[in-house]
Parts: C-alpha cells; sequence; structure tokens
C-alpha cells in the first residue's frame, strides 16, 4: 500500500515538495521532542539528585527511541521523492 502510494505522488512536483517539508517537519519535531527530554530530565535530577543515573539512562533511551522514530520519517520522505 505505502509503496503504490509512494508512486502515485513521486512523480509530481508538488507531491517531492511535501515529502521535503514532512522530513523537515519530522527533523524538527525530534529536536523539539529530544530539548523536552532533556529538560525533564534536568529538572527531575535537580530534585531528586540521587536518582540522577536512573534519570540520566532512561531520558538516553527515550531520546534514541525518538531518533530512531524520526529517522524512518525521513527515510519515508525521501523515498517519496526518490521514488
Amino acid at each position: 500500500m505505502l509503496a503504490i502510494i509512494l508512486q502515485a505522488v513521486a512523480g509530481s512536483a508538488l507531491g517531492k515538495f511535501g515529502a521535503a517539508i514532512g522530513a523537515g517537519i519530522a527533523a524538527i519535531a525530534a529536536g523539539i521532542g529530544i530539548g523536552k527530554i532533556g529538560k525533564s530530565a534536568l529538572e527531575s535530577s535537580a530534585r531528586q539528585p540521587e536518582a540522577a543515573g536512573g534519570i540520566r539512562t532512561t531520558a538516553i533511551i527515550i531520546a534514541a527511541l525518538i531518533e530512531g522514530a524520526c529517522l524512518f520519517a525521513i527515510l519515508v520522505c525521501l523515498l517519496g521523492i526518490t521514488g
């Protein structure tokens, strides 16, 4: 299903523009999400310094998951551009 949609959209210039905008939005959203994770981790570490190690580990894992989702979204958008 995704391949059919990508083939239909890839032929038009508007589809390529939309894919480029989608890749940019995905990157910006990932940056905002990782920034919010960092802010929350810093605030919670300041409240409870003895739990800083666990908070840091959890924040890194969540940031990696967001990064993976962002890379997948950018890959789908790039497939729309080149497909």
